[in-house]
């Protein structure tokens, strides 16, 4: 982790797609800047797409420091969803340009906090995501790079619609792996994806 060390500030932290049959789980860090609220922010799942779009600017621009981390299909594969969830939470820590003292994860489990230089303390807050707006940020974040991140895939992988279900569990996403079989970017481990593999 580079960047100046704080005495102080808190980061907010959570992720984006657990629940998907195919594409990265994507975790994002934020620390806001208490002299500059940001109006807006919730649970990224109760917020429009456009609302979620016209709030990353300003977070980005805003927080004292934002840093997102990712966890590849093969990483969830042979660690599981939720050891890779915690490693992109992990990466996305590590990619603040700040370094905080305390960190606020969404859920129930928190990410392994040792080596992270400045980071004395964690809590984990389950529901976070609407009670704390440091983590409303990062969910607001690791939403939208999430969907991005599948909108590209869409174009390497047209025949599933990633740009529309972004790998969910659809019928329309179910129905292209049984015509198609799984693509390099489907999690082999769930079992809708390992049931269809030929």
């Amino acid at each position: 982790m580079n960047g100046e060390v704080s005495a102080g500030w808190s980061a907010g932290v959570d992720e984006a797609g657990r629940g998907p049959l195919a594409g990265p789980v994507v975790a994002a860090a934020v620390i806001l800047d208490p002299a500059r609220p940001i109006t807006g922010l919730a649970d990224s799942k109760a917020l429009s797409p456009s609302a979620r779009e016209a709030l990353v600017p300003i977070i980005r621009e805003q927080s004292i420091a934002w840093g997102v981390g990712l966890a590849s299909p093969e990483e969830i594969d042979a660690i599981n969803i939720l050891q890779a969830t915690l490693l992109a939470m992990r990466r996305a820590v590590v990619a603040l340009a700040v370094r905080p003292a305390h960190l606020e994860v969404d859920g129930n489990r928190l990410p392994f906090i040792e080596g992270l230089v400045g980071v004395r303390t964690a809590v984990a807050i389950v529901k976070g995501d609407s009670k704390v707006a440091a983590i409303s940020a990062a969910s607001i974040l690791a939403k939208t790079v999430r969907d991005h991140v599948m909108e590209q895939l869409d174009t390497r992988y047209p025949e599933y619609g990633f740009a529309i279900h972004k790998g969910y569990s659809v019928k329309a996403h179910l129905a292209a792996l049984d015509a198609h079989g799984p693509s390099l970017v489907h999690r082999r481990s769930y079992a809708p994806v390992r049931s269809r593999v030929r």
